[in-house]
C-alpha cells in the first residue's frame, strides 16, 4: 500500500521544506519522520541532491539504529524493514548529515494489509540549536579517535543522532530543530563552507534551503515553530582564515564581530521574545578570546533570559570533532545547566 507522505499519522520534526506536502525535503541534520504501523514491510524512496561527501539516510527501526548509503543523484530505494509476519513497528527516519546534501522523500510503501497506527504525541518542550559541525554530529561515530584529530573519512562517521544537540534534546524531553552546518562561522566570507562563497550563520539562520552548490534559496516561516530554548553555538569557525580575535581582541575586526554577534542575538530575540537563549561554543579547540567576546556581548545585552554557558573543557577538549562519548558528556553538562536555572524555561 502507498502511504501519502502528508498522512496525518506521519509526524515530522525539524526545519523541513514542505512546500509540496507529498514530497518533504530534508535539509538540516536531525530532521525526521516518525511513524508506527502494523505490518511486515516498509520501503522508503529517497531522492538525493549531493553537494559533497557520501550521503547516508539514518533510521531507528524498532529501537535498532540503521543507515543506508544514498545514490549520489536520483532516487534510492530504502527497505526499512522486511519480516515474515505482521506485527507492530515504530520507525524514525532522520537526516544524519548537514547540507552536504538535501534529500526528498518521494514515496512510502507498506506491505499489503498493513495499517498505520496513531502517531505518538510530540514533546511539549521545544528546542532550537544554531551551530556548526559539532552541533550537527559530524564525524561523531569515529569513536577510536576520542581526543584526537579526525581520521580520513567521506561522511560515513557523521551522525546527528549522536550530536550533543540531539542527545541533550532527548535528555530534556524536547523536540529539536538543529540549524547546524559544518564549518559555519557567524560572518560571511570566513569559515569553511562552500568556497569561494563562504556563507555564514548571519546568512543561513533564517533559511530553509541555503547551500550555494545546491542552487536554491528559500526563507523559513518562523510562525511554524517557536522554541522555548535556543542554543547558539557559533564563533569558533570565525578564526579561519585569520584568528583576529586571538591576535587583537580589542581591534577593529574583533569589535565588528562582537557587534554582528550582538545583532544576530537580537534578531533571534525578536523572533522568540520569551525564549531562554544560551550562548556558548564547544569543547573543540579554539582560543578563549572568542568565548570572552561572547561573554562581553552577553553582558551588554542586559537580558536575564540570555545566558552564557561554558563547558568544563570549553575550547580545550579535542583538536578533532566531538565523538559520541564527548558529545554525551557535553549534553550532560548542558542539560544540568538548563535544569539548574532559576528562571522558567519551558513555559508557553
Amino acid at each position: 500500500m502507498i502511504v501519502a507522505l502528508d498522512h496525518k499519522e506521519l509526524t515530522y520534526s525539524g526545519r523541513i521544506d514542505r512546500t509540496d506536502p507529498g514530497k518533504p525535503e530534508f535539509i538540516f541534520p536531525a530532521s525526521s519522520l516518525n511513524f508506527r504501523f502494523s505490518g511486515k514491510k516498509a520501503v522508503l524512496y529517497v531522492e538525493n541532491r549531493k553537494a559533497c561527501w557520501d550521503n547516508y539516510l539514518g533510521a531507528i527501526v524498532d529501537g535498532e539504529q540503521k543507515r543506508w548509503k544514498l545514490n549520489d543523484a536520483g532516487e534510492t530505494e530504502v527497505v526499512l524493514l522486511d519480516e515474515e509476519e505482521d506485527r507492530e513497528h515504530e520507525v524514525l527516519v532522520f537526516k544524519r548529515q548537514d547540507s552536504c546534501h538535501e534529500m526528498v522523500l518521494t514515496k512510502l510503501l507498506l506491505s499489503d494489509g498493513s495499517q498505520l497506527l496513531k502517531a505518538l504525541p510530540k514533546p511539549s518542550r521545544r528546542m532550537e540549536v544554531y551551530g556548526d559541525s559539532v552541533s550537527a554530529g559530524e564525524v561523531s561515530e569515529a569513536v577510536a579517535y576520542v581526543g584526537k584529530e579526525d581520521p580520513e573519512h567521506n561522511g560515513e562517521f557523521s551522525n546527528s543522532w549522536y550530536s550533543y544537540a540531539w542527545i541533550a534534546a532527548r535528555k530534556l524531553h524536547a523536540e529539536l530543530h538543529d540549524i547546524a552546518q559544518g564549518g559555519i562561522p557567524l560572518l560571511n566570507g570566513t569559515g569553511w563552507v562552500a568556497p569561494p562563497v563562504y556563507p555564514g550563520m548571519e546568512y543561513m539562520w533564517d533559511k530553509v534551503h541555503y547551500h550555494p552548490q545546491l542552487d536554491q534559496v528559500s526563507l523559513w516561516d518562523f510562525e511554524k515553530y517557536t522554541p522555548h530554548l535556543v542554543i547558539v553555538a557559533i564563533g569558533q569557525n570565525d578564526n579561519h582564515p585569520d584568528d583576529y580575535m586571538k591576535e587583537n581582541p580589542a581591534g577593529e575586526r574583533a569589535d565588528y564581530w562582537k557587534y554582528k554577534y550582538q545583532q544576530f542575538i537580537k534578531q533571534i530575540r525578536e523572533k522568540y521574545p520569551k525564549a531562554v537563549i544560551v550562548l556558548t561554543t564547544t569543547i573543540l579547540e579554539h582560543d578563549k578570546s572568542w568565548d570572552q567576546a561572547i561573554e562581553e556581548v552577553c553582558q551588554s545585552l542586559g537580558d536575564d533570559r540570555i545566558l552564557h554557558f561554558l563547558y568544563s573543557e570549553n575550547g580545550s577538549g579535542t583538536p578533532g570533532h566531538i565523538r559520541i562519548p564527548e558529545a554525551e558528556k557535553m549534553a550532560e553538562e548542558l542539560t544540568t545547566f538548563i535544569n539548574g536555572l532559576d528562571i522558567p524555561v519551558w513555559e508557553e
